[in-house]
């Protein structure tokens, strides 16, 4: 599984990156025909409350998913889309074993 991080007009720190990394890689227990994630990182502006917003894409064979949120901290925008593509993938998962 191929994670591709994108931090928009500001570099992401190792940390965050090792963060965004772990989380992707628990994906892998849900769907294990993932081939790539792509996240996008941003800083909305004005500068407010909320501003942190990240995107998540997942490609699986005949499958895209996506979520995307923004908060306070990219780590918590990144929790609350790993979440949403869990259940996402746990329902794709499902609908293909009942083919």
């Amino acid at each position: 599984m191929e994670v591709r991080i994108q931090s928009i007009h500001f570099d992401a720190t190792a940390r965050l990156n090792a963060f965004i990394e772990k989380k992707a890689s628990k994906l892998e227990k849900i769907h294990e025909d993932i081939q790539k994630v792509e996240v996008s990182l941003k800083v909305v502006k004005p500068e407010v409350a909320l501003n942190k917003y990240a995107a998540i894409k997942v490609l699986v064979p005949h499958g895209e998913f996506f979520a995307d949120k923004a908060s306070d901290t990219f780590e918590e925008s990144v929790d609350v889309c790993i979440d949403a593509l869990t259940k996402q993938l746990a329902k794709h998962k499902e609908k293909s074993r009942k083919k």
